[in-house]
């Protein structure tokens, strides 16, 4: 099945799903392809869709995603040429540079699979990354789908909160609404 084909199937899903809290394994037989997730993620970042995961509410556990609105936000464009792509597999020698994976080889996390290579970036493009060359580099899905968005180590709860204090009010508000729409529960109790 085609790249879009199979993303059309997923978009039309989450659209006549909105709210519906969907499990792994549908979406993997909606899509009818093994890498239903990286369309999942082109949905959230192609398309702009706010496809939720547990990283943005505490409820949904691991493989759980929910379309809440259905109406996509402004997105990026993921485009690479092919001459980049190749230009940047060789340059990492068709391997992962995350865990060291080989393309082609049974993926040393997963050896129910083929590694298969994708082309990430270092300092990711919504966080003011670009698509030049320097700023890519090949990785495995896996590891591709678990290094969205981090650039660096994850910072302490410390650092955080310093980059909190630091910000303007009106930011510091947007960082608290977003606190309690992914631990609602917590923040409720909180406020009794």
């Amino acid at each position: 099945m085609s790249r879009n084909g199979s993303r059309d199937k997923l978009r039309a899903y989450f659209l006549g799903h909105l709210g519906e809290i969907l499990g792994s394994e549908t979406l993997r037989s909606v899509a009818g392809v093994s890498e239903w997730a990286r369309r999942v993620r082109e949905l959230r970042n192609e398309e702009g869709y706010q496809i939720l995961t547990h990283n943005d509410r505490s409820d949904l556990k691991p493989g759980q995603y929910v379309l809440e609105d259905a109406k996509p936000q402004p997105a990026f464009s993921r485009e690479l040429s092919k001459e980049v792509r190749a230009y940047v597999l060789d340059r990492n020698g068709f391997t992962c540079q995350m865990c060291g994976a080989v393309a082609g080889e049974p993926h040393p996390y997963d050896s129910t699979r083929k590694t298969r290579l994708h082309i990430g970036h270092i300092i990711d493009k919504s966080m003011g990354g670009t698509d030049d060359p320097s700023n890519l580099r090949a990785l495995c899905s896996v590891c591709n789908e678990g290094a969205a968005n981090l650039t660096l180590d994850r910072p302490s709860h410390e650092k955080l909160l310093i980059q909190v204090r630091r910000a303007t009010g009106a930011d510091q508000l947007k960082v608290l609404e977003w606190l309690i729409k992914k631990f609602p529960k917590q923040a409720r109790e909180w406020m009794q």
